[in-house]
């Protein structure tokens, strides 16, 4: 197997450590591979393809230590076709969250998904796709 060395900070490191311990996994390799695998396979849904979906994109972040902030105010205007609504909230004491409504198509929603996920000071990411169309496919 080709071993591959990954950036993280030390706190990501320890959670993913524990984890493994609690949940019987081998080692941290494995929780690694795991999450991949599932982190590769969330957009290959054979029934979500050719239809149109509506997502719901939350995303968390630090407004002190990053620029997500900015970067999110970008992705709104590039995709600005696909955003339906965005809001913006102050969460705690240093966090924004920031919720985006999107309808489209599967790749184009992977496609936002994926430039958030990758913006630099992203604490959390999570999302919501549904089927808005009229067919008749069981998701």
């Amino acid at each position: 197997m080709t071993v591959a060395s990954v950036s993280m900070p030390q706190e990501l490191l320890d959670r993913i450590d524990e984890f493994a311990d609690e949940h019987g996994y081998t080692g941290r390799s494995e929780v690694l591979r795991e999450g991949a695998r599932n982190l590769l396979g969330e957009f290959e849904d054979k029934q979500l393809e050719d239809r149109q979906l509506i997502g719901v994109i939350t995303v968390l972040f630090d407004f002190e230590t990053s620029n997500a902030e900015q970067r999110m105010m970008n992705l709104r205007h590039e995709y600005e076709g696909l955003v339906k609504s965005n809001f913006h909230n102050h969460v705690g004491d240093h966090q924004c969250m920031e919720l985006f409504v999107l309808e489209g198509s599967l790749e184009e929603i992977s496609a936002f998904v994926g430039k958030v996920r990758a913006t630099k000071g992203t604490t959390t990411v999570d999302y919501s796709v549904t089927p808005v169309d009229s067919s008749d496919a069981v998701v």
